[in-house]
């Protein structure tokens, strides 16, 4: 081999810029729309234009990768479809927030203008994270790109609105929505998140309109009094019996309005007595349309009070909440005041709080589209990994509610809606309509609403190859094999895009979905840079290069658990591709004068050594296999680490060292030369999927045909080399060794001293084994003596373990003082058990108990495990020096 060496050192920075722009100019990443070679495919979930790398991208695209990686070196055809998402509110508000730095808003430029501003934004700055997915590592076929406001998704997007509206899925009506009062738009459910906030609860006295008494309700929100309709009381409350059926009079307002009864009132709550005001609570909007209630709208669009409002108008509903309890208390209808733990819905984008409101907006039915998308599921056509977000999928399907698909923006997909004001016809259309086909008039206006970006979302699979056209890459990857999302997404886009899928294309989008956890720091709380635990994926890269943060992030991936990630961990997977780079090193300087040919490699005689590691090469690549197929990324990180360090690292290259300098026969040299750089290609293929660079490095210094490791065939497992003696051997001749290193260890025998050893081995077969391994075991095991009997007594002066029926005796004269390792390990028992006692008596303070922070308790009770398992260690080798004195 004449390829050359590799460098002293691995620096990521000088090779994987060069060998990312090698793999997109030779054209791996690109998928073929028809060929022999089965398809996979992956739709990337598209990040925002306005996204930057943060920790849950990283580990969603790595975990993509790696898959994609394996399957295309398996042989398929394997299409990573990437793209973006415009994110119409998240966008809108950047652009927004660049205008208002000018001095102006968008209402300054107008519609048209505003949306040539965000086109220009988007070709300026959006789409980064592009960039930061491709020095991940990412091996997207970027050839294929797609913006979901592309001119071929916004065609379909048209067409299955029209087509939706045409078979009566769509449909406009006044419903109470989410509105957020800084985005100026109504959003879904799913965008509103709840957190727990301290408030009050306020109760006050509604007077009977008859002047017979008074009724008491309780409110946490005495603002939207104002647009109270009628109070509710529970049908069996027997305390407000005789009142249902009355009117009260709305104080401050002086409206008469009903005491109704209704089952949805909690009768333990406050007073039992709740206030109904239909515009400003879903539940209380519910109500209404069963008692038929009048709807008062108190608020505009900015949550300031309203016409509707009296005295009020202009004011903030907050504003508005102070005042509106100083003139209750003033005017003496304030009863009483009291705190209130609650929870309050915000805005996912920029966390105002939401308030609810009615108004006109587009709805899909969604229960019919959920039927068949629940069936999908239960029918197996599409699988959940893991299987425990199955039940969490069902519940929500079945208890799904219309989809509000309007917002209140300008950027995104505008409805393709048309009003005709001459004759009031409304137009439905995937094509701008000339004029209205009832009157002629050319005169039309556009619905100015646009979809929720969530709708283009859902069409993702098929809109991105080709659909609504019949293109071959359709044909060949749709459905697609595999979706890889959060599990927080679910609802958002997976169970929207299986809606969407079995509606348009009458099938799943996607064969398996694999639903990954979330990215903690190492104590598992969420990260956040207000708390200063978050942790930016690109110093991560910049610091320990791309293989080493992909590898922790796989390794720490199991189902179902939260990733918890420390920069630790990822240095530690430093020292890992370090540890490969290493080894490559050695394999390449001692492969130098293998023959190109390999010779007669095929034939030769193969040791116990060579043997063994080809045969844990095998079970390995099965378990690598079997692992990534299952979507255990951790097992299989797991399994390809614990080969490639333990196995092939610290006991095969060290047990072939002698064969490889000539301390063997030139036949014995060129079968471990043979397996070496037979098991070193294994390892780097089945490392490849996630460290693509550093195997990338070493192979084209390995491989003889010129040819990327990442288009090279995956190993398989090849059962006749599987070779259960041999693991059998290898593992008794493993734990002797090991069995020598501990007693060293324990005894405190410094590694330079050379130790004499005798072997009782009462078994033929053992003693012929170690015989044969005897070379082996000297040089490992760091001995000037090995003697191998049968069986025998055991001898005085000697350290003893034990393997199997085999007895290691450690000759100890001239190597330790006896009374003086008694004495030193006397002392460090009495600070241990110093220190043991004093952990004790903080763990059994109840004080402590009570008042120390939990993550203060776990470090003293893990402290307390690490010196108990100290002082019997020590103990244990105190006593072997007891027994040895006596002997």
């Amino acid at each position: 081999m004449d390829k050359g060496s590799l460098n002293k050192a691995y620096e990521p920075q000088e090779v994987e810029e060069r060998w990312y722009q090698y793999w997109l100019d030779s054209g791996f990443f690109h998928a073929e729309d028809e060929g022999e070679k089965p398809p996979f495919a992956i739709v990337i979930p598209p990040p925002n234009v306005t996204g930057i790398l943060h920790m849950g991208h990283a580990l969603n695209n790595t975990l993509q990768d790696v898959i994609v990686r394996f399957k295309r070196m398996q042989g398929y055809n394997a299409l990573w479809m990437p793209g973006m998402d415009h994110a119409g509110i998240a966008t809108q508000n950047v652009v927004e927030q660049e205008l208002a730095r000018e001095g102006l808003t968008r209402h300054d430029l107008g519609r048209e203008k505003f949306i040539e501003r965000v086109w220009e934004w988007k070709a300026k700055f959006g789409g980064v994270i592009i960039n930061q997915l491709k020095r991940l590592g990412c091996s997207c076929d970027w050839d294929r790109q797609r913006f979901t406001m592309d001119e071929g998704l916004s065609r379909a997007v048209r067409e299955v609105f029209v087509r939706l509206y045409n078979e009566d899925l769509i449909y406009q009506g006044d419903y109470i929505v989410n509105w957020c009062p800084r985005c100026h738009t109504a959003i879904s459910d799913l965008e509103v998140e709840y957190k727990e906030e301290a408030g009050s609860l306020w109760n006050i006295r509604y007077p009977l309109a008859d002047g017979g008494g008074e009724i008491i309700v309780a409110t946490t929100r005495p603002e939207t009094m104002l647009g109270d309709t009628a109070v509710a009381v529970h049908p069996d409350d027997v305390r407000y019996k005789d009142l249902v059926g009355k009117d009260v009079i709305l104080p401050l307002v002086n409206r008469r309005i009903p005491i109704i009864a209704d089952d949805y009132v909690t009768m333990e709550f406050g007073s039992g007595a709740v206030k109904i005001t239909p515009s400003s609570d879903p539940a209380d909007f519910a109500m209404a349309e069963r008692h038929s209630l009048e709807i008062i709208n108190i608020m505009d669009g900015s949550a300031a009070i309203n016409e509707n409002g009296g005295p009020y108008q202009g004011q903030d509903r907050y504003e508005c909440r102070k005042n509106v309890v100083a003139d209750l208390e003033k005017q003496g209808y304030l009863v009483g005041v009291e705190p209130y733990m609650h929870n309050v819905g915000q805005c996912y984008r920029c966390k105002t709080d939401i308030e609810p409101a009615v108004s006109k907006q587009w709805f899909v039915k969604i229960k019919p589209l959920a039927k068949s998308a629940i069936s999908a599921v239960v029918k197996g056509k599409t699988r959940i990994v893991p299987p425990m977000w199955e039940a969490t999928y069902y519940e929500w399907m079945n208890n799904i509610r219309d989809w509000c698909i309007s917002r209140q923006i300008w950027w995104g997909h505008r409805i393709p809606v048309w009003y005709c004001d001459s004759c009031g016809k409304m137009i439905v259309s995937t094509e701008d309509p000339d004029a209205c086909p009832d009157c002629g008039n050319a005169s039309l206006r556009q619905e100015e609403d646009v979809l929720d970006t969530w709708f283009s979302s859902a069409l993702w699979p098929f809109t991105t190859l080709g659909w609504p056209d019949s293109t071959p890459a359709l044909k060949t990857f749709y459905p697609t094999s595999l979706l890889i999302t959060g599990f927080d997404i679910l609802f958002f886009w997976v169970a929207r895009m299986m809606m969407m899928g079995k509606y348009i294309m009458h099938d799943v989008p996607f064969r398996d979905v694999y639903l990954h956890a979330l990215v903690r720091d190492e104590k598992g709380e969420k990260m956040s840079k207000s708390k200063g635990n978050s942790i930016d994926p690109l110093d991560m890269i910049d610091k320990y290069g791309t293989d080493a943060f992909r590898f922790t992030l796989a390794a720490f991936s199991a189902q179902g658990r939260d990733v918890r990630m420390s920069e630790e961990r990822i240095e530690g997977y430093k020292f890992f591709v370090n540890k490969i780079w290493n080894a490559a090193r050695f394999s390449l300087m001692n492969l130098e004068d293998y023959p190109v040919e390999g010779a007669a490699g095929g034939t030769m005689q193969k040791s116990l050594k060579d043997r063994w590691i080809l045969s844990r090469l095998q079970r390995a690549t099965g378990e690598v296999i079997r692992s990534l197929n299952e979507y255990r990324f951790n097992d299989a990180a797991a399994a390809v680490y614990s080969f490639f360090w333990h196995e092939f690292c610290d006991w095969y290259l060290e047990l072939a060292k002698p064969t490889l300098y000539g301390k063997e026969t030139p036949a014995e040299r060129l079968a471990a030369q043979s397996t070496l750089k037979e098991v070193l290609q294994g390892g780097l293929k089945l490392l490849h999927p996630f460290m693509p660079f550093v195997t990338e490095e070493i192979w084209q210094k390995l491989s003889q045909d010129g040819t990327s490791i990442m288009v090279s065939s995956f190993p398989v497992v090849n059962e006749g080399l599987v070779d259960e003696e041999a693991e059998r051997e290898m593992a008794l001749v493993m734990e002797v060794v090991t069995s020598i290193r501990n007693i060293r260890g324990e005894m405190g025998i410094a590694p330079s001293k050379k130790l004499r050893v005798i072997l009782s081995a009462p078994q033929e077969k053992d003693k012929a084994l170690m015989t044969a391994a005897q070379s082996n075991i000297l040089n490992l095991a760091g001995l000037t003596e090995l003697d191998i009997q049968g069986d025998m007594e055991e001898p005085k002066g000697v350290a003893t373990g034990v393997v199997g029926s085999m007895r290691v005796f450690v000759l100890l004269e001239g190597l330790i003082n006896i009374a003086e390792e008694k004495a030193r390990l006397e002392k460090e028992m009495a600070k241990v058990e110093k220190d043991l006692a004093q952990v004790s008596r903080k763990l059994a303070n109840r004080d402590f108990q009570e008042k120390a922070a939990e993550a203060v308790i776990r470090k003293e009770e893990e402290k307390h495990k690490v010196l108990r398992e100290k002082h019997l260690l020590l103990k244990a080798a105190f006593k072997k020096f007891q027994i040895m004195e006596e002997g």
